[in-house]
């Protein structure tokens, strides 16, 4: 019962976000039968949340500020790095 219970306690999150997956996905089926394309577009957004919250889980990566901020700068850095490697006669179409 112990492990059961400590194993439940490491992959709440996980098993939320599951759960959500499975839910927006039966929610979406069901929209898309009664022709309500509004919602079951909603359903779709928050099925795909659900799952880059999952696969964020999984691999241990957290979404705090600090990451952001590291990702936007490397992000940046690479932009301009290619954009300064470009050659100056680009083909434009």
């Amino acid at each position: 019962m112990g492990t059961i219970t400590a194993s439940v306690m490491l992959m709440r999150w996980e098993l939320l976000s599951a759960v959500m997956m499975f839910l927006a996905s039966t929610f979406n089926v069901q929209c898309r039968k009664a022709s309500r394309n509004a919602m079951a577009f909603v359903f779709t957004g928050i099925g795909i949340g659900m799952s880059c919250w999952f696969v964020t889980g999984l691999l241990g990566i957290t979404l705090s500020m600090d990451n952001l901020y590291n990702f936007w700068h490397i992000t940046k850095e690479v932009f301009f790095e290619v954009i300064n490697h470009a050659p100056t006669d680009w083909p434009m179409p």
